[in-house]
């Protein structure tokens, strides 16, 4: 009683005019806001908080949190088929400092092989192989300390491999490691072929939060995304200048046609000019881009201590239309875009620059 009066006095601390009656209950995520149910308020943690969240990994490994993997006698990564038992992982992996993840196994092998260019290794990047090849599930190359793997599309599909991968350098003790999403999205209010650099995620009510249903009950997460490393990716941009980079918000959906305000799906339950309005509010409230995938990412990487960032080009501005009508060489050459800018930074972070 005692602890949960001190936590509601604290909360009315951060929060002034906040009336919170002995009926509420308050409970808090490690990383994630606080829920408070008794009005369903959604609250976010204090900023001193989120920092102590976010630091607690200071010896840089990657930390999991679920006790019961200690109990497994083997742990199976069954969607890459590799496991504890059947695989040496710290020798695999244990080197990885960077994680590229992406939707599409042929993009995420492509960017394998420019890497392997990129950091000047030896042997041919064209013989790269999958190292999830036992499966279809997912693809994954190495090149160097750095890590590419494919996610599929969709909030479930990158949670699955999401789990996976962070377990997976949990086992092989990789230290000091950086994830990276890179994609492609729809812009708001903004040029096809800007790379938009996500601060925060957010859903389609512009929350910043991922809500996840866990047994019975709503869990809400926190999709804050590592500031600094948005701005040296930034200022990675500024020394290119081929295309316009900037950062913003991205709202994740769980829907590519209704759920991102689309007239052209085999259902559309909307105007218009409901569609307008929606996306006009969108770009008010900061968003730059929508995709489906950040909010899951940005919370689960939070959580695990990571050190995150998502990295996306507009293919259209969602306010001109829906459809995707440029040509394949554009399309192609602005998918390139995210990957010419990680390039650089690794680079830069491997002080491989000159």
């Amino acid at each position: 009683m005692v602890a949960q009066e001190s936590a509601l006095q604290s909360l009315q601390r951060w929060v002034p005019g906040l009336n919170l009656g002995q009926d509420t209950i308050c409970m808090e995520f490690a990383g994630s806001p606080s829920v408070c149910v008794g009005f369903l308020r959604v609250l976010p943690f204090p900023p001193t908080s989120q920092k102590h969240a976010l630091s607690t990994n200071s010896n840089g490994f990657v930390h999991v949190k679920n006790p019961h993997l200690d109990l497994l006698p083997e742990d199976i990564l069954y969607h890459f088929d590799l496991g504890t038992k059947t695989h040496d992982l710290p020798s695999m992996f244990g080197d990885v400092k960077f994680v590229c993840v992406g939707g599409s196994p042929n993009r995420m092998r492509e960017f394998a092989r420019f890497m392997h260019k990129e950091l000047g290794l030896e042997g041919d990047g064209n013989n790269i192989t999958d190292i999830c090849a036992g499966t279809d599930r997912y693809s994954m190359y190495k090149s160097g300390p750095v890590l590419s793997i494919s996610h599929g599309m969709g909030i479930p599909s990158i949670s699955i491999m999401l789990h996976e991968l962070i377990k997976l350098l949990h086992h092989a003790k990789s230290r000091d490691v950086t994830i990276i999403r890179i994609g492609t999205s729809g812009g708001i209010g903004i040029r096809p072929g800007t790379v938009v650099i996500t601060d925060i995620a957010v859903d389609a009510f512009f929350r910043p939060q991922f809500e996840q249903v866990i047994l019975d009950k709503v869990v809400v997460r926190n999709t804050e995304l590592h500031q600094e490393l948005a701005e040296n990716l930034l200022r990675c941009s500024n020394e290119i200048n081929d295309f316009p980079t900037i950062i913003g918000h991205t709202m994740c959906t769980y829907d590519f046609y209704e759920g991102q305000g689309r007239l052209d799906g085999a259902l559309c339950s909307f105007s218009k000019e409901e569609k307008f309005e929606y996306l006009q509010k969108a770009y008010g409230a900061g968003v730059r881009n929508i995709e489906m995938e950040s909010s899951v990412f940005a919370a689960m990487c939070h959580l695990c201590g990571l050190k995150a960032a998502v990295v996306c080009v507009t293919l259209l501005d969602r306010l001109q239309g829906d459809q995707i009508t440029e040509s394949h060489a554009v399309l192609a050459e602005y998918q390139k875009r995210p990957q010419k800018l990680i390039a650089k930074f690794i680079r830069k972070q491997l002080s491989l620059c000159t």
